[in-house]
């Protein structure tokens, strides 16, 4: 199988936008840290785990080692600093919580589009890039919510779409680089594609479809 070898943007480019949906994946850790009323040690380890536990999990499996999360100082610095945002700042940051949610938005699209070519390039299959790219977009966010002791947001009926969107945008790619078009411009749309389709989510509150017919209902959920 032939390598992609696409990058998005310029190694400059990237890196900066790596770092910035690092730091906003870390925000997210820090803040459910803060809910959880976790130390300051705990911020940092949800922070952590939920800005770099998605890429740590595709680099492991393509054998990617060391992660680029332990060659890039950056990579480890980032979430330490967007901890220390949240402790000194947390009442602040909560009220931008909205700005924060768009930022993240943007970040899971990258994330899905980069972790996709990147399984690609390390010879995977096209299904196999698919499900890393969503793991890269996601993964993190799993972490955090196992280790914050909650059901996995992806996995909750009541909230906004978030894995979808990760998986049109991983889904994009792999059709891109089937039929030969990856490029960095289609590259972006495959990120504009996931970007928005997780606005619009959060806009609309669009939540997938549940069991059909079933018969519980939320308030009995309370319940069980």
């Amino acid at each position: 199988m032939e390598p992609v070898h696409t990058e998005l943007f310029s190694h400059s480019v990237q890196h900066v936008l790596d770092l910035v949906g690092i730091f906003v994946f870390a925000i997210s850790g820090a803040l459910l840290a803060v809910r959880k009323n976790y130390d300051v040690f705990g911020m940092a380890v949800l922070a952590e785990v939920t800005a770099l536990g998605g890429g740590l999990i595709r680099d492991l499996i393509i054998g990617a080692v060391p992660p680029a999360a332990f060659t890039d100082l950056g990579y480890f610095l980032t979430p330490l600093i967007a901890t220390t945002v949240v402790f000194f700042l947390h009442p602040q940051v909560e009220r931008i919580n909205t700005t924060i949610n768009v930022f993240d938005a943007a970040g899971l699209g990258l994330f899905c589009v980069a972790g996709t070519t990147k399984a690609y390039d390390y010879g995977l299959n096209l299904t196999a890039s698919a499900t890393l790219g969503l793991a890269t977009a996601v993964g993190g966010g799993v972490l955090r919510d196992l280790l914050g002791n909650e059901v996995p947001s992806l996995l909750r009926w009541d909230r906004d779409l978030y894995a979808v969107p990760a998986i049109v945008g991983a889904t994009v790619v792999v059709v891109l680089i089937k039929f030969q078009a990856l490029t960095p411009a289609t590259g972006v749309l495959a990120v504009l594609c996931a970007f928005a389709l997780r606005l619009l989510a959060m806009r609309y509150h669009w939540r997938a479809p549940r069991a059909w017919h079933r018969r519980t209902t939320a308030a009995e959920e309370l319940h069980l």
